[in-house]
């Protein structure tokens, strides 16, 4: 049997990166802190647990990066998107997953797997032997987190990510509130009715802006200067940088109508989520706060229909830690200064939970590789993979390095025949040449020209 890999943390990252090696031969030892060590966030010692929201955003593989995104780790095997795909909700155009059971799968499948072995214990130093994948997310402990930054010689980088509230359902008054996906998006019924609206008029608005910018909020550590990641910010904090900024967000009145009185155009609406299977269970959509549990209980009952909510989980602001990987990573994600530790996840500086994934599929696949004496060509840059990839080892700017979800900005421009085409074509170019890309990088063939 060949040398195992020690993957550190077993979020989304560390058990892609495992399923990748295992299923190429490789065994690996995955180290997860939890349920010996817990942080605030988490709730389980399941593998894979999702924190911040349910959701892997859309699944239009053809017009969203994201979706793009998708369909190549489906096409590579991926252990993330089959659970994924396996414990679906109903989201519109979105990638929602019952997020209990979806860990609970990813967990069963690793230890199921005679290659894996999982240690709980928490890691508090850098590997000295490898070879090693640093998977440890955005709660990176803080001894392991001094370690690389000691290591790297700088000071950790840090971004603040807030975490929604989640309600139960049969505390929700539907008499006020109704199911609607925005334009009735969905194949089916099911999904054009996956979302739970409650509309305000301008004078509920405005007393809800008012009572979110004078809660009481969480306050930073002295010394804690870090920001918020734009894709993730607490509500509070979007409400600060205007009255009206909440209505062209999450809060958008567009593409829904109210049953209860559907002459009435709303001011605003809040959207909840199914956050489980059975329905029980609603996340509030964008609703990401800092403010303190009272304050949060108090304020989101003002939205109609929440009047009586009850919380299963409130929200909360955390830590996260990313490295500087374009001055510390090589284009293979391997640490320079120690070349037999590869790391992968939110850590190298992606966003998101499918952004952590597909860098852990690639440290997988490359940890594994280089264990068999194999070389592997680099990622296409014309994929989502390889831009993403290639993002983080070498074409951001390493001064203002910041964390950053998967978009189309990321992709090499795409020369289009015919002249100038609209954003739709153009978004389709982009998929189509990556599609091909993608294909060919996985069966070894170079791919074609569009």
């Amino acid at each position: 049997m060949s040398t195992p890999i020690h993957i550190i943390g077993g979020g989304m990252a560390g058990s892609e990166a495992a399923w990748q090696a295992v299923n190429l031969g490789v065994p690996v030892v995955i180290h997860e802190m939890r349920p010996r060590v817990g942080t605030f966030a988490h709730q389980t010692g399941h593998l894979a647990e999702m924190v911040c929201s349910n959701s892997f955003r859309s699944d239009d593989d053809e017009q969203n990066a994201v979706g793009l995104l998708h369909w190549e780790m489906r096409q590579a095997g991926g252990l993330i998107m089959s659970m994924a795909d396996r414990h679906r909700l109903p989201a519109g155009g979105a990638l929602a997953v019952d997020r209990e059971p979806f860990a609970a799968d990813v967990t069963a499948h690793l230890r199921a797997h005679p290659l894996v072995t999982v240690s709980e214990e928490e890691v508090t130093a850098l590997p000295e032997t490898g070879p090693a994948i640093i998977a440890t997310g955005p709660l990176t402990s803080g001894p392991l987190a001094q370690a690389i930054a000691d290591e790297a010689g700088q000071d950790s980088l840090a971004f603040f990510d807030a975490i929604a509230p989640i309600i139960h359902a049969d505390s929700i008054d539907m008499s006020k509130a109704w199911m609607q996906s925005r334009y009735d998006k969905g194949e089916t019924e099911e999904e054009r009715t996956a979302y739970l609206n409650c509309p305000m008029d301008k004078a509920t608005y405005e007393a809800f802006i008012d009572a979110l910018l004078a809660a009481e909020k969480t306050a930073f550590k002295e010394g804690e200067t870090a920001g918020y990641f734009d894709g993730c910010l607490p509500i509070e904090v979007m409400a600060e940088r205007g009255r009206e900024t909440l209505r062209f967000g999450p809060m958008k009145p567009v593409g829904l109508t109210n049953p209860h009185a559907p002459q009435v155009k709303p001011y605003a609406v809040v959207q909840l989520r199914r956050d489980n299977k059975l329905g029980t269970l609603f996340n509030i959509v964008g609703f990401q706060t800092k403010m303190k549990y009272g304050a949060q209980t108090s304020v989101f009952r003002m939205i109609p229909g929440l009047k009586n909510a009850r919380f299963a989980r409130l929200g909360g602001i955390h830590r996260n830690t990313f490295i500087n990987s374009p001055t510390l990573l090589d284009d293979q994600m391997r640490l320079r200064s120690r070349p037999h530790i590869r790391f992968a996840g939110q850590i190298t500086g992606v966003e998101g939970y499918v952004e952590s994934a597909a860098m852990g599929l690639l440290a997988g696949r490359l940890a594994a590789a280089e264990i068999l004496g194999q070389t592997l060509p680099p990622v296409p840059q014309d994929t989502a993979m390889g831009a993403l990839i290639h993002h983080i080892t070498g074409g951001a700017e390493a001064r203002t390095f910041q964390p950053m979800n998967v978009n189309f900005g990321l992709f090499p421009p795409i020369d289009l025949k015919g002249g100038r085409k609209n954003r739709k074509a153009r978004y389709k170019g982009y998929t189509d040449r990556a599609k091909a890309a993608w294909t060919g990088w996985l069966t070894g063939e170079p791919a074609l020209a569009l």
